[in-house]
């Protein structure tokens, strides 16, 4: 763990969860889900700020941060004993050093993924701008193999760029240099929200001849997103033994996520976001989760804060309905009453 300043480093945890050390398998071996904050934005083409990201990620919220949030509709607590989540605190990173910052970011994350219970414990990333998914993703697929983990990715951009401003490496192109590499297959690779006027017709041509699959939101629109999802999950399960969750925040739509980069209107809201990442993180063998792209010099009021922590919330409560229907052999119903084991009215 870091200690280089009261914005970064271990000093805070995730509504106050338990903290571990990364370096110390001991400290999360019983550990179903690792936090881990990755404070870059050094690859960042517009507006700076998400090194802020993972403490406003962490800390925003207006309930106490002792540990407990139960989920009124799926009835788990993913920071209680449905779930066992730990905060390994920030990494040291370098803005001024691409490389440098992301191969400490794959190092990290490839060791806890191949640590925790049963050696499957999920790294949970708080970025920091959207060039860690490059070593996020293939810190994963060290630990399930090059090309068996699919990503579903959720972004109002590709960030499939090749070169920009001189460099291969920044927040446009972390999914080119994925797929080049080998760590994920570009046939199990889909994009769900894009929009907007990025990127050029050569960078879309390389995308088709990968067999990357991406859902405009003109397509959303059309289709309606549970159509979309659908869709997506059968591919992503298709020769693949795991999935690796992207959220971009601005997949969102500015109204719901100002405090952002690169925001661009016409987005999802913040309800089918939430919706779509719990889904995924019940009904999906998901071995790996950034958020990425909060911006905190840019919010407004905390809303964009407050939304990325609720995404993490989501996703764990996901994860914990998982478990705990697997464990005792049921199946959540979302049309069950929230007060269904109270008597009615009287006659």
């Amino acid at each position: 763990m870091s200690r280089y300043g009261p914005m970064f480093g271990p000093d805070i945890t995730f509504l106050g969860v338990p903290a571990c050390d990364w370096r110390e398998p001991d400290s999360y071996a019983h550990a179903d889900v690792v936090i881990l904050g990755a404070p870059f934005d050094g690859g960042t083409s517009h507006r700076p700020g998400t090194r802020f990201g993972p403490s406003a990620i962490r800390g925003t919220d207006y309930l106490p941060h002792d540990g407990s949030r139960p989920h009124l509709a799926l009835r788990v607590d993913p920071l209680g004993p449905d779930l066992t989540v730990l905060d390994a605190g920030d990494l040291e990173v370098y803005s001024g050093e691409v490389l440098r910052s992301c191969q400490a970011i794959e190092e990290a994350v490839a060791f806890i993924a191949t640590h925790g219970r049963s050696n499957r414990a999920i790294p949970l990333i708080l970025g920091g701008d959207h060039t860690i998914t490059w070593p996020d993703v293939t810190g994963v697929s060290r630990r399930w193999g090059a090309g068996r983990v699919s990503v579903i990715h959720f972004d109002a951009h590709a960030d499939t760029g090749d070169i920009t401003f001189g460099s291969l490496y920044g927040h446009g192109q972390p999914m080119r240099r994925l797929i080049e590499s080998g760590a994920v297959r570009g046939d199990r690779f889909l994009q769900v929200g894009l929009r907007g006027y990025w990127p050029e017709p050569p960078t879309l041509d390389w995308m088709a001849a990968q067999g990357m699959r991406s859902y405009h939101m003109a397509e959303i629109v059309d289709r309606g997103l549970d159509a979309v999802l659908a869709e997506a999950f059968a591919i992503a399960l298709d020769d693949c033994d795991a999935v690796f969750l992207s959220v971009d925040i601005d997949v969102c739509d500015p109204a719901h996520a100002p405090g952002t980069g690169t925001p661009e209107p016409g987005g999802l809201t913040a309800r089918q976001l939430l919706d779509a990442v719990s889904l995924i993180c019940r009904t999906l063998p998901v071995a790996g989760i950034d958020i990425v792209e909060v911006s905190p010099p840019y919010d407004h009021a905390e809303i964009t804060a407050m939304l990325g922590n609720r995404v993490v919330l989501e996703a764990l409560s996901g994860l914990a309905r998982a478990r705990r229907d697997t464990r005792d052999g049921t199946t959540w119903n979302p049309a069950t009453p929230l007060l269904h084991d109270r008597p009615g009215p009287p006659a």
